[in-house]
């Protein structure tokens, strides 16, 4: 009997130090969210200037940029670009990791411009990477105010003009349509390798 009214003694202060215990169970474990660490970001890209000028109806534009510390911390970097503050186009250029590439590299585009109106305009080029959720990482951007003349009289006006042409120095330019057709092509790839495994 004594026995018996000791082990339930024992049994009830043992529960009673669980229950007091500081320690962390499977009831009380802290919820934290995990977000995936950004990566250290020592790269750069820096825009050293936009160059424009007016051939009759359209305008060329040259983005010449330098990739920091080199060309080889980059795979592609996005270019998007901006007529007095609306976005006109957006794309993306390979970076090439040849042994004769240069860290500074020109990106060129063709505006056509029939329909806009005379007067000052601002042009604004921004260039980044993409990270998770399509968050930019090492954005830079750099705008230009241009005086715009048009050579021949303009039966109507339009706000933005149109990108007819995109090439880069070194460069394979990527625009959007294109890009989708590329991500697509990934996609079918990558489900063709997992439907071969699955018959392995």
């Amino acid at each position: 009997m004594g026995k018996a009214t000791k082990t339930g003694g024992l049994r009830e202060k043992t529960l009673a130090e669980i229950k007091h215990s500081k320690q962390t169970t499977f009831d009380n474990l802290p919820t934290t969210k995990e977000n995936p660490a950004k990566p250290q970001n020592n790269k750069q890209i820096i825009i050293l200037e936009i160059d424009n000028e007016t051939k009759e109806e359209d305008l060329d534009l040259k983005v010449a940029f330098r990739l920091v510390p080199s060309r080889a911390s980059f795979s592609k970097v996005f270019v998007e670009l901006f007529f007095d503050g609306q976005k006109v186009h957006r794309c993306f250029v390979r970076i090439p990791q040849g042994a004769l590439s240069a860290d500074e590299l020109e990106w060129s585009a063709a505006l056509d411009m029939r329909g806009i109106e005379a007067g000052q305009h601002i042009i604004r080029a921004e260039m980044f990477e993409f990270w998770d959720c399509e968050e930019k990482l090492t954005l830079v951007s750099k705008e230009v105010t241009i005086n715009y003349v048009p050579v021949y009289k303009q039966d109507r006006y339009i706000k933005i003009p149109t990108v007819k042409k995109l090439a880069g120095e070194d460069l394979e330019v990527v625009s959007e349509p294109t890009r989708d057709v590329y991500q697509e092509i990934e996609k079918e790839q990558k489900e063709e390798l997992l439907n071969k495994r699955d018959e392995w």
